[in-house]
């Protein structure tokens, strides 16, 4: 009896080979809502159902992929497996996206890959951002939070920038070609500098319009520099690849953007008091030179006024030895005067004597005279004549 029944591995090894060898089960995508969903050892285990039925899946490494939220429709592709050992039938996956994302993104990637291969997105065809931008084109809608991020951050920044705003629809039927003439308009508009393309987040449908080729050649054509500010940080459009700068956020394209003027003013402020500083070092100089000078004028003066000094008390010196010999000469002169006045007549005279002169000669003995001879006698208060007898 036993030989007309084969074993569960058999059975099974048996489904799976039929699986296995079935190429429609390989290789196919499946969409549909997600009615559960869980992460066990880094594989999501989750079901996908419509109205007339529901499949088990597996996806290996589902953390390379955001998870889905129960309810959501998606795009899974992947191959039918069996389990022979479990004797469970499975989708194992090894992708899933949102269901319209999907669809977007396969058109999203087949385009960036045309416009790569033309080169749209080489390096060295892309514009500087200038450093003194003067005014900004900016390509958005004109109501919502983007447009008004972008001019309070830019004079927050700067308020001497100037923002024109070229209205267009960011989303919806025919926002790409606003979009683009938009920025054909600034592209030979003389009186910006450069020009942001701008729009807040949102879905991979609501951006589509920044992911057609209408945008991208506006955008790689554009004579301006030109600043892409699409969805948030996270989000990634056409027009990121092409333009000369992406920003992460339309507030973040304004600080990019917008040169910071309090560092302009700083940087002025910090030249006066660099100059400021040289001035005061150039007089601090001259004054230490000025009192250098003053002090070496003033030694100099100090030396002079000592050998001037010294000079003088060495004539001092030498007018006190003077002193001294005019003192000694006037003794010796004094002296003279008393020995001159001791012999002087007059004082002779006055002592009661007389000086006897015959014919102008003075008579010093009796023998000089003889009677008759006529003398004149000098007393000390006159002559007298007189007749020797």
């Amino acid at each position: 009896m036993r030989d007309n029944y084969i074993s569960v591995s058999q059975l099974n090894s048996y489904i799976k080979g039929i699986f296995d060898a079935e190429v429609m089960l390989q290789n196919i995508s499946v969409f549909g809502e997600v009615s559960s969903y869980s992460i066990s050892g880094g594989n999501a285990y989750f079901n996908l159902k419509d109205e007339f039925g529901m499949l088990s899946c597996v996806l290996f490494g589902a953390n390379r992929y955001e998870a889905p939220n129960v309810g959501d429709m998606v795009l899974v592709s992947g191959s039918m497996n069996y389990y022979a050992k479990g004797g469970k039938l499975s989708f194992n996956a090894y992708s899933i996206v949102p269901y319209g994302k999907g669809l977007l993104y396969e058109k999203f990637l087949k385009l960036k890959a045309e416009l790569e291969n033309r080169g749209y997105f080489d390096v060295d065809r892309k514009k500087p951002i200038p450093q003194k931008v003067k005014r900004i084109g900016v390509v958005s809608s004109e109501t919502g939070a983007v447009i008004r991020d972008i001019i309070d951050v830019t004079h927050r920044r700067n308020d001497s920038i100037d923002i024109v705003l070229y209205p267009v629809k960011v989303q919806g039927l025919g926002a790409e070609r606003e979009i683009a003439t938009g920025i054909d308009f600034f592209s030979n508009y003389d009186n910006v500098d450069v020009v942001i393309v701008a729009r807040g987040g949102g879905s991979m449908e609501d951006l589509e319009p920044f992911n057609t080729e209408i945008v991208a050649n506006a955008v790689y054509n554009c004579k301006k520099p030109l600043v892409s500010a699409v969805g948030h940080e996270t989000d990634f459009t056409i027009i990121d690849f092409v333009s000369d700068l992406r920003a992460p956020t339309p507030s973040a394209a304004a600080e990019l953007v917008a040169w910071d003027k309090s560092l302009e003013v700083e940087n002025i402020y910090s030249s006066i008091r660099f100059m400021q500083s040289i001035v005061e070092s150039n007089i601090n100089d001259c004054f230490k030179n000025i009192l250098s000078c003053m002090n070496r004028i003033g030694v100099c003066v100090l030396n002079n006024i000592t050998v001037a000094e010294s000079q003088i008390n060495s004539k001092i010196m030498a007018l006190d030895k003077v002193n001294t010999l005019l003192v000694s000469k006037e003794s010796i002169i004094n002296n003279l005067i008393t020995k001159i006045e001791a012999y002087n007549p007059s004082k002779i005279l006055n002592m009661g004597y007389s000086k006897v002169i015959k014919n102008g000669k003075v008579i010093k003995t009796i023998s000089d005279i003889k009677s008759g001879d006529d003398i004149n006698i000098s007393m000390v208060d006159g002559v007298v004549s007189a007749i020797v007898k």
